[in-house]
């Protein structure tokens, strides 16, 4: 099969066959990228590409192109190095599905986990998080409002509660037992496994019920994580000492912001991709520190990168950091930063 990748300077750009939305760098040495397609119908495909570092350029591999129910909304690789062969995808359904890294070996599906306890059918997954620190647990988010937390051994729902007042898009773990999570009822939420009565807002839309879309945490400084509000231009910071209001707002974007990635070394960079099509980077060490809870005033961006279509995507590689992956339309491109 045939490339469709072209360089151009620092950027590696690959033609899907179908639009993209999910995206995942895998954590092996060798690169890869699991791209999921957004077609508007049950029918949808999952392609493993792999970054061929001597040529800068992504591979396909029919083997490694399976297809999937629904458009994925989130894909994952196991966290671990040792495991790099198993992707978790988010749809109906949480599924697992083996990728092997030989040539001629297909992707096989491993498991097909249900949240709902009554039925076969299940309220869609609209993201979930892999725990790094105790990575047979993954935590799931769901438009029914609840947030659902898989051991993944068992194959059993370890634990299932209602997080929120509405709609569920987003989850992130910080420890191994503390996950948060975001809602269309503009909050920040911050959950404890070892106390699954109660939990803590950290943050609420200054408009009341404006949806948060996203969450990202640093995994390097769990002090600091960021989200964005539905059709918002701007990112917000939060620190979790300090939750009363944003530790910082970046404000450079001219359109809605679609997604946002805290630097995997904990260089206390952040990138963010939106509708007006740019990829900005954020040098949170610059700006006006104020007191000790380190809160940041009158940030610019640090560098921007202009794709030329909206940005619905943006994964920045944990284990390839010097790669930041952005998705619009049919094209993914890898920017070396």
């Amino acid at each position: 099969m045939d490339d469709a990748s072209t360089t151009i300077q620092n950027t590696i750009t690959y033609e899907s066959p179908h639009p993209v939305f999910a995206m995942a760098f895998s954590p092996s040495p060798s690169p890869r990228l699991a791209l999921g397609s957004f077609i508007e119908d049950f029918t949808n495909k999952v392609h493993i590409v792999s970054l061929n570092e001597e040529t800068l350029t992504l591979q396909s591999n029919p083997y490694l192109s399976f297809e999937h129910p629904y458009p994925p909304t989130k894909l994952l690789f196991h966290p671990s190095p040792s495991s790099p062969d198993l992707l978790a995808s988010s749809g109906d359904c949480l599924r697992l599905w083996g990728c092997p890294s030989s040539s001629t070996s297909p992707v096989e599906l491993r498991s097909v986990l249900n949240n709902s306890k009554s039925s076969e059918f299940s309220a869609p997954i609209t993201s979930f998080d892999w725990n790094e620190w105790d990575p047979n647990l993954i935590g799931a988010s769901s438009v029914d409002t609840t947030c659902t937390v898989w051991d993944l051994e068992k194959s059993v729902v370890s634990t299932q509660m209602i997080a929120h007042d509405k709609e569920v898009y987003d989850i992130a773990w910080g420890e191994s037992s503390i996950f948060a999570s975001v809602s269309a009822d503009g909050s920040v939420r911050l959950f404890d496994l070892r106390d699954k009565e109660h939990s803590t807002i950290l943050y609420e839309s200054p408009r009341p019920d404006t949806p948060l879309l996203r969450l990202a945490w640093d995994k390097m400084d769990r002090r600091y994580m960021a989200t964005f509000a539905m059709d918002g231009d701007r990112v917000v910071v939060i620190d979790i000492r300090s939750p009363t209001a944003p530790a910082a707002e970046m404000k450079g974007h001219r359109a809605a912001v679609n997604a946002v990635a805290w630097e995997p070394r904990g260089g206390r960079h952040l990138c963010s991709g939106g509708d007006d099509g740019q990829a900005l980077m954020w040098d949170l060490t610059v700006g006006a520190v104020a007191g000790d809870t380190g809160s940041w005033g009158g940030i610019e961006p640090l560098l921007a990168y202009s794709a030329g279509a909206e940005i619905n995507q943006l994964q920045w590689s944990a284990h390839q950091p010097d790669w930041i992956g952005i998705a619009f339309a049919s094209k993914v491109q890898l920017l070396r930063v």
